[in-house]
């Protein structure tokens, strides 16, 4: 199973993609700056900071294209915030 966000004028009505309203919770955020080829990188500090503050991840990533691919051409302006729902295990 994949959840991708793709910006649409109004929520899809048919096939496989519907729309999902996602609950509030404690997010632990990161941003990636650039183009994606190297997003994994930035996932896996966010995950190396998450584990060292005793944290564990609650549910679906959401991220947020502050400025992306739709707002400019040049990838070195692109902006990604990665956000994990977290919660503390200790």
């Amino acid at each position: 199973h994949a959840l991708v966000y793709l910006p649409s004028a109004a929520p899809p009505r048919t096939g496989r993609v519907h729309p999902v309203s996602l609950p509030a919770a404690e997010l632990a955020v990161t941003t990636h700056v650039g183009e994606h080829d190297g997003i994994e990188v930035t996932y896996g500090e966010l995950g190396t900071w998450v584990v060292e503050n005793a944290m564990s991840v609650a549910g679906p990533v959401r991220e947020l294209y502050v400025v992306g691919p739709r707002d400019t051409s040049d990838p070195a302006a692109w902006r990604t915030e990665i956000g994990w729902p977290v919660f503390r295990v200790t």
